[in-house]
């Protein structure tokens, strides 16, 4: 009986240490070992025109650098559990959003994934067509822009997030002709 009685507790014994190394290795990270998700990108705004005419359409890019090692899930990306980037425009008086343009991602293997993902990764241009309204203010306006998105590393990702992204511009009277700006930008947008 004591031969049984030891065996069991030398077995129960070697299942609790199986169990606790892997309960130790399947933990998630902590909190404070990953960056804050907004770190990882840093978001420059273009505007097309040097200055918008009320009642005018104009051109915003939101330029997007990702931080070396990470990459954002593209805005159609290949599995549907994925977060999409996008970019959005809060309220903002006199101005309305048209059309979002988005690049097509890179296809890339990562560890977490059998199948190939679409992603963003170096840097990446996200555009919005905007229409100001006659009714909108002249002087310096802010369009308040959010960027959407889930960065992840070879090995994981971290939560989506949002960032703020605000766009600031200049309204000129209506009939003010504007000139282009940012063209190495907005080489291939045609201001109509």
């Amino acid at each position: 009986m004591k031969v049984i009685s030891r065996f069991c507790l030398a077995t129960a014994a070697v299942w609790l240490c199986v169990a606790a190394a892997l309960m130790i290795a399947l933990a998630p990270v902590s909190a404070q070992d990953l960056p804050n998700p907004a770190s990882i990108v840093k978001p420059k705004t273009y505007v097309s025109v040097d200055k918008v005419p009320a009642g005018s359409p104009f051109d915003v890019a939101i330029v997007v650098a990702i931080q070396s090692g990470y990459h954002m899930n593209s805005h159609k990306p290949t599995e549907s559990y994925l977060i999409p980037t996008e970019i959005t425009m809060g309220a903002a008086p006199g101005f309305k959003e048209e059309k979002t343009t988005y690049p097509d991602g890179q296809m890339m293997q990562f560890q977490f994934s059998k199948e190939k993902l679409s992603v963003y990764s170096g840097q990446v241009t996200l555009r919005a067509r905007i229409q100001s309204q006659l009714e909108a203010s002249t002087g310096e306006v802010t369009l308040p822009f959010t960027l959407r998105f889930q960065a992840c590393n070879q090995s994981a990702c971290l939560p989506p997030t949002r960032v703020s992204v605000p766009v600031k511009l200049q309204v000129a009277a209506a009939g003010t002709k504007p000139q282009p700006a940012n063209s190495e930008i907005f080489k291939d947008t045609a201001q109509k």
